[in-house]
């Protein structure tokens, strides 16, 4: 029942990434992206500090955490919205999901090597399944050639895989209201740390600004990330990996809903495979390791 509500959980961070990827998209031609991820992270960690402050947090396990429990998930988190956005500079938007969405195929691989987590034979074929058919939805062609953004997109898919194994790993040796506050807190340091000489900071105040950030910060970073810090105490990491490829089914859908546009063929054909590699592994349930 608890792996249930886990893989219901990270299916509903799905969906609220998938909502947000429009909003952040129209606040991000008035905010440079690595200021607008200080200020998401920031905001989400005094969130989360103010509701721990009020008594938001558990009795911790009687494993006592390392210093890296605390940290390494919140580095290995911001370094994939890190090299996500500076590739996202040089390369297509179409190119870099399909690139980011490698995490998926990175994360039972990531996890047998650091971890010697074997993943059912099930887990594995749901995620080539779904992988197929994310490159259904997003690439409009072949890869062709690999530029240094395409290089960048692949970093951060391998940053946005490390924290999903991490997590998952990590989330046994603490509760998941610390871990949540420790990664967030973290990804925020380096995020103010790094926004200033990075880039040249620009932001003009329009509304559509600071609903992305109270959006992004609130939903997408301080509750999204909590809850999969709970998820992950109850599945798997190859399990999570492939639950978040459905990001760009709700995506889509929600993009017709408001929009009107439409997924075409290809893209209806690449819904269906993720959501058939979803189903693959979901409808005969596996017993969490």
């Amino acid at each position: 029942m608890n792996r249930r509500k886990a893989d219901a959980a990270l299916a509903l961070n799905a969906l609220i990434w998938g909502a947000t990827f429009t909003i952040v998209k129209a606040a991000l031609r008035d905010i440079s992206p690595l200021l607008f991820l200080a200020l998401r992270f920031s905001l989400a960690a005094l969130a989360l500090a103010a509701m721990w402050a009020c008594g938001w947090h558990a009795a911790q396990p009687k494993v006592r955490p390392s210093k890296a429990a605390a940290i390494v998930p919140g580095v290995v988190l911001f370094a994939g919205f890190f090299f996500q956005t500076l590739g996202l500079r040089l390369t297509s938007a179409p190119k870099s999901a399909f690139l980011t969405g490698l995490s998926s195929v990175m994360v039972p691989l990531l996890a047998a090597i650091v971890y010697r987590n074997k993943p059912q034979a099930r887990e594995v074929l749901g995620v080539l399944v779904a992988t197929a058919g994310l490159a259904l939805m997003t690439l409009k062609g072949p890869l062709g050639s690999i530029g240094t953004g395409d290089l960048l997109t692949v970093a951060c898919a391998a940053a946005f895989a490390g924290h999903i194994v991490t997590l998952g790993h990590y989330s046994g040796t603490m509760s998941f209201e610390s871990l949540s506050v420790a990664q967030v807190s973290t990804a925020a340091v380096l995020a103010v740390s790094l926004f200033w000489w990075a880039e040249t900071p620009q932001v003009v105040w329009r509304p559509e600004v600071v609903w992305a950030i109270l959006v992004t910060g609130l939903l997408a970073t301080a509750l999204a990330f909590s809850v999969q810090a709970w998820a992950q105490r109850h599945t798997t990491s190859t399990r999570t990996a492939l639950i978040y490829m459905l990001e760009p089914v709700f995506a889509w859908l929600i993009s017709y809903s408001f929009t009107g546009e439409g997924l075409g063929g290809r893209g209806a054909a690449g819904a269906a495979l993720i959501l058939g590699g979803v189903a693959l592994v979901e409808v005969k349930p596996t017993a969490v390791r």
